[in-house]
């Protein structure tokens, strides 16, 4: 059995790695640079993000912390600053200044775990996991935005190899927030995601048709609590951030199991959903390759 790979955002979550929020990210307000709303308060983060911790683990999730407080308070997000793959780790290089070298904090905890790095994004490139999104174990979508630029993403794509599809991501309200290719989607089971519809790139949403993937839509005003990024444990199995009733209603009504958790400091003032809250270091793996989800082809205009 692997020990690490990640190649799907719903296959059964089995160990993840978490940076638990320290000195960094309660002083985090007092550079305008970060982009934290408020004062910090330290306290209050660790017990959310303890309390997320022991949601993961409650649910059969092996949770890993980095351990380490030698890099900005935005490491807390570790989904961004590397990507783990079947074959390995690929660091990445932010799109934030500030977010710069967290990558190399995580490669060495991969390291030490015997996970080999088989590629880096380097500069002019800049990726920012919040960008990227398995489909399928096959299929991996990049999203072009402020935080990942043109030339990055394409050395993503040729490091990933495969089928790689690039989407620019809107502007939104600038480069002083915070807008992902996954602040407006989340999978949630192999043929489901729930989206922000009036932001989602038109050829993503023709992909999804394409890949008959239902496209579940979420209540506008429920966009500025983060409800789009959701956590898969696995399918229908979710992780919601605090704050988003609607949301959560609706994801019930489809049988959905829900989880929510508190996140005034880790999640609101910090600008993170479960999602970025966690780098998945191993997915349950699909047992053959028959078993993995394929879209079903569409029938010609003929038929």
């Amino acid at each position: 059995m692997r020990s690490f790979g990640a190649q799907s955002m719903v296959a059964p979550l089995v160990e993840v790695l978490v940076k638990r929020p320290g000195a960094a990210f309660g002083a985090a307000f007092h550079d305008a640079r970060h982009g934290f709303r408020r004062p910090v308060d330290l306290e209050r983060a660790q017990r959310e993000h303890d309390t997320f911790c022991s949601l993961l683990a409650s649910l059969g999730v092996t949770v890993h912390d980095l351990g380490t407080d030698d890099a900005g308070p935005d490491l807390v997000y570790a989904f961004d600053p590397l990507l783990v793959s079947d074959q390995g780790a690929i660091p990445l290089r932010s799109g934030k200044p500030t977010r710069l070298g967290e990558e190399l904090a995580i490669e060495r905890w991969m390291t030490q775990r015997g996970i080999p790095t088989i590629g880096r994004v380097e500069g002019p490139g800049t990726v920012d996991g919040g960008d990227t999104c398995w489909l399928t174990p096959d299929l991996f979508v990049i999203g072009r935005s402020l935080r990942t630029n043109r030339a990055g993403a394409e050395l993503l794509a040729t490091i990933v190899g495969g089928d790689v599809r690039i989407f620019d991501v809107p502007y939104g309200d600038g480069p002083t927030e915070c807008l992902h290719l996954l602040s407006l989607f989340s999978p949630i089971s192999e043929d489901a995601v729930v989206a922000h519809r009036p932001m989602l790139p038109a050829g993503l949403w023709e992909l999804f048709e394409d890949l008959r993937i239902e496209v579940v839509p979420l209540p506008t005003e429920e966009f500025a609590t983060m409800a789009p990024n959701i956590l898969a444990v696995r399918p229908g199995v979710l992780i919601l951030m605090a704050g988003n009733p609607q949301t959560e209603r609706i994801l019930r009504d489809r049988g959905c199991e829900v989880h929510v958790y508190a996140a005034d400091e880790i999640g609101i003032n910090g600008s993170g959903g479960p999602t970025c809250l966690t780098r998945p270091v191993l997915r349950q793996p699909y047992p053959s390759e028959e078993s993995r989800r394929a879209p079903t082809p569409l029938p010609s205009p003929s038929e």
